[in-house]
């Protein structure tokens, strides 16, 4: 068996239709920061203290909505929490946020016991939040 060579995601990069809507759902919605951008693309870097996600508007109005059936490359990307309650309080911290299409509700994953729910962020990615006490 050979060594793995590769050290975990740096960071992931997601087209967003919207930059500031997504922007803002990551920083207010969730307590992300802002470290970085680039202004001509255009494109914003947010990042928890741990995960890194790079934020790049697409051009034009033809960007098209994500169908997770049709499209090759990201499914849906997932973020975790350390509680239950954690769980719930983010899903109530972004159920309502402008541009938010949510998925489904928390529940179990499966036969759990982790449980998770599904949302759209604002710029258009699918987006898992999960705990899983084991």
């Amino acid at each position: 068996m050979s060594k793995t060579i590769t050290q975990g995601i740096d960071h992931l990069g997601l087209s967003v239709r919207d930059l500031d809507a997504s922007r803002d759902f990551f920083e207010k919605a969730l307590g992300w920061r802002q470290f970085g951008g680039n202004p001509d693309y255009p494109s914003v870097y947010m990042t928890d203290g741990v995960s890194k996600l790079t934020l790049w508007e697409c051009k034009g109005d033809e960007a098209s909505g994500f169908d997770r059936h049709k499209n090759v490359g990201l499914h849906h990307f997932a973020l975790k929490v350390p509680t239950a309650d954690a769980l719930r309080e983010t899903f109530n911290a972004v159920k309502d946020w402008p541009g938010v299409d949510i998925e489904f509700a928390p529940e179990f994953s499966g036969n759990g016991p982790k449980e998770h729910f599904m949302i759209y962020e604002p710029g258009g990615t699918r987006l898992e939040i999960s705990f899983d006490p084991r």
